[in-house]
């Protein structure tokens, strides 16, 4: 079976008490069946402090947060848990955060989360690569197949067309933009076509309309806020030029979200997700990877958000895609 992976997968280490933005604050923790049964059979005040905490909640069982962090966080900045028992008995969600796995049953896909600190340090250095290897293990395939091949092939060229520096960042997300509607039409069956940088870019000039960013920062303020940094951000945005490293950053999206059109077919509104952030964080401004890791936290990291905004990319009239093009162009 074949296994992708970024070239810095592996040199990912958790910061653990150095990390400016720990993972056990303001997030409740999902803690799978195996462990929340571990936990609540556990002798001592370890495993008395763990049920006192543990909540069960349409099915699943949570972690309480206690005045804005996992009751589990210590003051030296480790996990109590992983401090008395070792790694090995930390629930999932923390053992493997902030590592993806993305597993097609015949192929698998892993990567980092943004949403992590020293993640997106590393997912935004513009010269990353990816790695395939063939591991061990054959599963079966867990998808349209005809809709993968789309999927994979038009990737490909988003990616390559995210990798041309010949161009503004602008430029190269207005044609992200409409490169993710010629990839959708394929996928609905239409025929493989060449893809006209040239032309297409003349398109996107004579579509464009003015937008008002105003607009689109009122939709995240109508959105779940998880933290107060959050909240003053979008409160003061700071607009600044573009940063070379959006292109970096659409990148990870594209690499994320592409192949998971698969599941509905809907490949379009996770285009214009992209373009919707990377619009965001321009006119956010402030330190680069900071800001789009709180984005990726507060978004990416909230399902209820994430959906809202896919419906949004197509229904809001901020979203429309001639507004999209007068913001980029």
């Amino acid at each position: 079976m074949k296994l992708t992976k970024p070239d810095y997968f592996d040199r990912f280490h958790c910061l653990a008490g150095g990390c400016p933005d720990s993972c056990c604050q303001e997030w409740e923790v999902q803690v799978d069946p195996d462990s929340a049964s571990r936990y609540r059979k556990l002798p001592g005040p370890l495993g008395n402090d763990l049920r006192r905490v543990l909540r069960d909640e349409d099915g699943e069982t949570y972690i309480t947060i206690s005045d804005g962090r996992c009751p589990m966080w210590r003051l030296d900045g480790l996990c109590r848990i992983q401090a008395e028992l070792g790694e090995a008995a930390l629930c999932k969600t923390c053992r493997e955060f902030p590592r993806l796995t993305h597993d097609y049953g015949d192929f698998v896909e892993l990567g980092l989360e943004l949403s992590c600190p020293e993640a997106a340090r590393l997912i935004l250095n513009e010269s990353a690569g990816y790695i395939t290897e063939t591991v061990p293990g054959i599963g079966a395939a867990e998808y349209d197949r005809d809709a993968m091949e789309v999927l994979k092939s038009t990737r490909v060229k988003a990616l390559e067309l995210l990798k041309d520096s010949s161009r503004t960042v602008g430029q190269t997300l207005a044609l992200l933009l409409l490169y993710g509607c010629q990839a959708q039409g394929e996928l609905d069956g239409a025929e493989s076509v060449p893809f006209d940088m040239a032309a297409a870019l003349e398109t996107a000039r004579e579509l464009a309309q003015p937008g008002d960013i105003g607009e689109i920062i009122s939709f995240f303020q109508s959105l779940e806020i998880l933290t107060d940094g959050w909240d003053t951000r979008l409160r003061s945005p700071a607009p600044s030029d573009w940063d070379r490293r959006t292109l970096a950053l659409a990148r990870y999206f594209v690499n994320r979200y592409w192949l998971q059109a698969v599941s509905d077919y809907d490949l379009y509104s996770r285009v214009k997700f992209l373009v919707i952030a990377c619009l965001l964080l321009r006119t956010l401004g402030g330190d680069f990877v900071e800001t789009a890791q709180l984005f990726s936290k507060e978004i990416e990291n909230d399902a209820d958000n994430m959906d809202a905004l896919l419906d949004a990319a197509y229904e809001h009239p901020a979203f429309t895609d001639a507004k999209l093009l007068g913001m980029l162009l």
